[in-house]
């Protein structure tokens, strides 16, 4: 991944891996339900991140820019198909999940860490 967009979509992984276990630990005095539902939420996200930037950004040819727009459409349905396999295998094996946790920390994995980047990279034009 040498792109510079490349490069920015491993920036987002690393604050998703950030945030992802900050989120685990603050969730830890809510009980053992809320702590493993935010790792399974926030994990399912990273885990479906990092295989999208994984399979956009892999042998990227810019002579070809319609084959890169229909590579980043495969990716973003298997990475569709990943999160709600992965959700589906939670659901199937613990019972004592906290779906509001589950739901709130995959969002904010999904969103959170985009908006530091943005900020970040404002921060670091000027």
């Amino acid at each position: 991944m040498q792109q510079p967009d490349a490069l920015q979509a491993g920036n987002v992984l690393r604050i998703q891996t950030i945030l992802s276990l900050v989120s685990v630990l603050l969730a830890l005095p809510f009980g053992r339900s809320v702590a493993l539902s935010v790792l399974i939420g926030s994990g399912s996200c990273l885990l479906a991140n990092a295989m999208l930037a994984a399979w956009v950004f892999r042998a990227y040819r810019a002579q070809a820019p319609e084959r890169l727009v229909m590579r980043f459409y495969r990716a973003e349905v298997a990475k569709i198909a990943l999160v709600l396999g992965l959700f589906v295998v939670a659901f199937a094996t613990f019972d004592d999940l906290n779906i509001p946790a589950l739901l709130g920390a995959y969002f904010l994995m999904q969103v959170m860490p985009i908006l530091i980047a943005a900020q970040l990279a404002k921060r670091n034009t000027k």
